[in-house]
């Protein structure tokens, strides 16, 4: 049986029904956040360092295998795994590997298509509301 690692998703791969749907099995699907990072939204999500914010996405496990083949996409073979801590609801601090751009978008550049489409998926995944209303 494959290891698998704990991976800190905050876009649209935040959907384990689209990563099933992609051929992975995410298990161990939990809210988390990530303490001192802020989401910024160009033509695709990532997170940048902001030590008094807080990104709110889910935690899942993955095998290599699964990460390796989702990151294998063109739209998204430009992100790079980064570790950080994340944090469960119950303050539980869980080390995991999460994928960001390595160079953020410019301040002009923006997708409200992939932003309402973020919104909706975070609301349908009951993130915090103060955190929904700032996705843009």
């Amino acid at each position: 049986m494959a290891r698998r690692i704990n991976v800190f998703f905050y876009g649209l791969f935040m959907d384990a029904d689209l990563l099933r749907a992609k051929g992975a099995n995410p298990v161990d699907i939990r809210p988390a956040s990530a303490p001192g990072f802020m989401l910024r939204i160009g033509q695709r999500a990532t997170l940048l360092e902001a030590p008094n914010a807080r990104a709110f996405g889910i935690l899942m496990k993955l095998t290599h295998d699964e990460i390796e083949q989702l990151y294998s996409e063109p739209s998204v073979r430009a992100y790079r795994p980064e570790a950080l801590t994340a944090e469960l609801a119950d303050g539980t601090k869980v080390p995991a590997l999460c994928f960001n751009l390595l160079a953020p978008p410019a301040p002009a550049e923006a997708n409200s298509e992939y932003a309402a489409k973020l919104r909706n998926l975070a609301r349908q995944l009951r993130l915090p509301s103060h955190y929904v209303e700032g996705i843009r």
